[in-house]
């Protein structure tokens, strides 16, 4: 039986799944927009959605709001305004709640950028992907070098002095000096955050279908080290598998997720996990993916539940924290799923007699041998 001793900090996410066209890496729950986009009746989806879910987090603060998508950045600052109207007049908010909202360089504007800070956005995650024609035309976005530069300089501009830039490498036909490049020219921007993550090519999806030619492997281990060492001179911080930062500007909603927090989606294809330390249970919850149908009132917008049974529960957990550079302690693992760690120490010992991982006063961190094959330490706790 799981037994919680504290409580567990609470995200919300909200998805917006539409976008000006897919993408062929992408294997979001995203769909193209038609003409217009229904941003009242959407509203009135997530509130129901959001009012459904209200008897498992009453009372709960909520410490970040993230709008993912998609391309949230289509939606007008007004509708922006409303859902976080609505949201607020439901739950509580931190005093220092974090506020992210995903824009495309090509959806925006500097007044719109402006607009979606006086809506409450604080925190922008601005999806640059490169910083190249050749690559961005490959990967089938809708903007360009110039798109993309301007869009960061409008962010700043309009008064967002904490946002991310969302950079991706080992692209087709990227050899180092181009993702180094894609780098240089983002970090002359001072960003105080940077996600930079290699390609990866996921079912259902276009490249799955119809596969770029990727850099070999000795170029993709190059680009890692290098974009790695690039990024420290330039007291960006790893925190994470794929995520720097200047100190004290790390993602808080992100950061909660990979400590096993708790998280609420609403909208269509979004999850939620929830824990409940009053019955000592996790639920996950999964909302209708088809925008048509999530639209629909006289439904649940929710597909599915699952109460987690412990060993799932400890996979999700290695899943997340071990993505940590830090890594994370018992007093953390036992809080978020409470589980004692004793349950873990016999895979623990045989993870660290391989080197993957330290476990050195009840603190678990992952060596660098283990983080370059991350995915066999986690399988380990199946």
């Amino acid at each position: 039986m799981l037994s919680f001793s504290a409580p567990i900090p609470l995200n919300l996410y909200i998805h917006i799944p539409w976008c000006v066209k897919k993408c062929p890496y992408c294997d979001f729950n995203s769909h193209k927009a038609k003409q217009s986009i229904p941003e009242e009746e959407y509203i009135q989806a997530l509130t129901k959605d959001l009012e459904e879910k209200l008897p498992e987090i009453w009372g709960r603060r909520l410490i970040s709001i993230f709008f993912g998508g998609g391309t949230p950045s289509l939606f007008s600052a007004s509708a922006i305004e409303k859902i976080l109207t609505m949201v607020h007049s439901r739950l509580n908010f931190g005093s220092d709640i974090e506020v992210t909202l995903e824009a495309n360089p090509g959806t925006i504007d500097e007044n719109k950028f402006k607009g979606f800070k006086k809506a409450g956005v604080n925190r922008l995650s601005i999806g640059l992907q490169s910083l190249q024609n050749e690559k961005l035309k490959l990967l089938g976005r809708i903007h360009d070098r110039d798109h993309a530069l301007s869009a960061i300089e409008k962010a700043t501009n309009a008064g967002f002095t904490n946002f991310n830039l969302d950079l991706m490498h080992g692209l087709p036909n990227q050899s180092v000096d181009d993702a180094l490049a894609d780098l240089k020219d983002a970090l002359n921007f001072s960003p105080p955050h940077l996600s930079w993550y290699q390609l990866t090519i996921e079912p259902n999806t276009l490249f799955h279908n119809k596969p770029p030619l990727l850099p070999h492997e000795d170029t993709l281990y190059d680009i890692q080290n290098k974009g790695i060492e690039l990024l420290t001179n330039n007291n960006m911080q790893q925190y994470e598998v794929s995520a720097y930062s200047k100190p004290n500007h790390e993602c808080q909603h992100n950061l909660n997720y990979w400590q096993f927090g708790d998280y609420l989606g609403i909208g269509a294809g979004a999850h939620s996990k929830i824990t409940d330390v009053n019955q000592n249970i996790i639920t996950r919850h999964w909302q209708v993916k088809n925008p048509k149908d999530y639209l629909n009132l006289q439904k649940s917008q929710t597909v599915n539940s699952k109460i987690l049974e412990r060993k799932d529960i400890v996979f999700e957990f290695m899943l997340n924290a071990l993505r940590l550079n830090k890594g994370f302690d018992k007093e953390l693992f036992e809080t978020r799923t409470g589980v004692e760690i004793s349950f873990i120490e016999p895979t623990l010992k045989q993870a660290q007699d391989k080197r993957f991982i330290t476990y050195e006063n009840g603190i678990v961190t992952k060596t660098q041998l283990g983080a370059r094959f991350l995915n066999d330490v986690v399988a380990m706790f199946l």
